[in-house]
């Protein structure tokens, strides 16, 4: 009896296991016939730097053939003698938001409530700045001092309802007395407050590896610059989707990350208007 009733409990599990078995496979080939969309990007930005000469020349001009490539944002490099209300203007005119923008590191030390106040003006959520002037970066201590710099600036942006942000290019990736400097910046920030604009370009110049980023430091990286490398030695700088940069690596962990913005650059184009169209259009037909 004791040997039936094993027996019959054996079966039991053997059916149990084949129905879920059974199941697995139904699902599997259910997922197969109707397998999960692939994401896309939603809104495209482009860094205004790759344009600065144009800028210089005609700013409406420059911004309204931004918005025809099909442009929804921009990130301003400088605002050529405009003043907030009339670039403000320039944008609603042809569609664009700013929620971003460049700013040199000096501004953190004169006037800064007056740059938020302006900030608000223009629409931008972010302001980011691009560049530690070598000077302000020698020694580790150097970048200790900038992040006590960028996280006083980051807890008064924060409380005009603006977030503060750091640009990195490839020098920020070279060991610095035993340190990497981006580590530095990130870990001594206060994370509430500063938040990183990722230069996928120069991280991967400099040696780093974004995903590796993103998993350490996740939720830091609301802004990104899309632009491609040629690959080694030289890393060329060249149109997003003609180099070798993996972007659907990259932004298949875009929500670990927290990217809400994706602006393409070229430092030196050719032809910037070419080229800013050149990476558009890949971007609209990347899916990841």
């Amino acid at each position: 009896m004791q040997n039936a009733e094993c027996g019959m409990r054996n079966d039991n599990v053997g059916v149990v296991g084949r129905r879920e078995f059974l199941h697995a496979i139904a699902g599997a080939a259910l997922a197969s016939r109707f397998p999960r969309p692939a994401s896309r990007l939603g809104k495209i930005g482009v860094q205004l730097y790759t344009l600065r000469q144009a800028m210089a020349r005609d700013v409406e001009a420059t911004l309204a053939q931004v918005a025809v490539i099909g442009f929804t944002q921009v990130e301003f490099a400088g605002y050529f003698g405009k003043t907030p209300a009339q670039m403000r203007a320039i944008l609603d005119r042809h569609g664009l938001a700013a929620p971003s923008a460049h700013i040199p590191i000096e501004m953190l030390s004169r006037n800064w409530a007056t740059v938020l106040e302006e900030a608000h003006d223009l629409g931008h959520r972010y302001l980011c700045v691009a560049w530690i002037p070598a000077e302000m970066r020698r020694t580790v201590d150097d970048y200790k001092r900038v992040a006590e710099l960028f996280s006083r600036a980051g807890e008064e942006s924060h409380a005009h309802g603006i977030r503060f942000a750091y640009h990195n290019h490839d020098f920020e990736l070279a060991p610095l007395e035993g340190r990497v400097p981006l580590d530095v910046l990130l870990e001594e920030t206060d994370p509430a407050h500063v938040w990183f604009e990722l230069d996928l370009y120069w991280i991967t110049k400099g040696g780093g590896d974004p995903l590796a980023y993103f998993n350490r430091y996740p939720n830091r990286f609301p802004l990104v610059h899309v632009k491609d490398s040629a690959g080694p030695p030289d890393h060329r700088m060249v149109d997003v989707g003609q180099g070798t940069i993996d972007w659907k690596r990259i932004f298949a962990r875009r929500d670990q990350a927290g990217i809400r913005h994706y602006f393409v650059e070229h430092d030196e184009p050719q032809d910037p208007f070419a080229s800013i169209r050149a990476s558009y259009q890949y971007l609209r037909r990347l899916r990841f």
